[in-house]
């Protein structure tokens, strides 16, 4: 199989694959708190391994490339809990588009932008509606566990859906960096969940307001990671490849017009 990461391959290899129109996958995570648990590595470390998974399914069928990822993103509401690194929305955009322009100027085509950090969601998409009206291509991005959401709940024991540093994320690092996972401390790494935007109960859950995380979980997770297991994140990462792979191979997400 040929290779499918940027950083890996000469660039008379990448202009070759400008000319055969190939998808460019440009994952981007964060650096920020994952409770006691975890490193803080996960968010980028996850996007990237998604995003290489997705593009060796794809590969047979269609020329791929994965850009390196961007291991920072918008993470000012972990800060109170260490570890993290934040960029802040201008900073992230201009990241982002330097990135995408600097593909496009090679001669690609068709970008995907793969999330994996959800303090990113809504800038991404307005970062993606700006690009495309700026270049008129198609440009487009998903944060990865909402691309895969069926498939993530199928597969978890004690949630609904993919959360933070929790049964899903937990289970992952531990299929793709099992030694940096304290699985002595899994027992303990749970924290209160309430749904909607603002995370406040009694609140309309429709209703979005900015909070630190810690306010939320004083141990900084959210979700339950006790039943996290290496076999569990193997399935869930094959699973949203799987789903990725699908959808960034169909002609009309890049066929229809802008």
């Amino acid at each position: 199989m040929s290779e499918i990461e940027w950083a890996k391959l000469k660039a008379h290899e990448l202009r070759a694959l400008a000319a055969r129109n190939a998808i460019v996958i440009i994952p981007i995570g964060a650096t920020e708190q994952h409770g006691p648990h975890l490193p803080v590595m996960v968010d980028h470390r996850l996007a990237f391994e998604v995003a290489t998974r997705t593009a060796r399914i794809m590969q047979p069928q269609a020329p791929v490339v994965v850009t390196p990822v961007i291991p920072f993103g918008m993470s000012e509401h972990h800060i109170s809990l260490g570890g993290t690194i934040t960029l802040d929305f201008a900073t992230m955009q201009a990241v982002v588009r330097c990135v995408a322009d600097s593909a496009i100027r090679q001669g690609f085509r068709r970008l995907f932008i793969l999330n994996g950090h959800g303090g990113n969601t809504a800038a991404l998409e307005t970062i993606t509606t700006e690009l495309t009206i700026t270049h008129r291509l198609p440009i487009a991005c998903a944060t990865y566990w909402d691309a895969a959401k069926p498939e993530i709940a199928a597969r978890l024991d004690r949630q609904t859906a993919l959360l933070h540093a929790c049964e899903a994320e937990t289970s992952m690092l531990m299929a793709t960096e099992a030694a940096l996972v304290d699985d002595e401390m899994l027992s303990q790494c749970h924290g209160e969940l309430i749904p909607g935007l603002s995370a406040i109960a009694g609140v309309n859950p429709g209703i979005y307001r900015w909070r630190q995380i810690g306010t939320r979980s004083g141990n900084g997770v959210i979700g339950d990671a006790s039943t996290a297991s290496a076999a569990k994140g193997e399935d869930l990462l094959n699973a949203i490849a799987a789903r990725l792979a699908e959808s960034l191979l169909e002609p009309a997400l890049w066929d229809a017009p802008i």
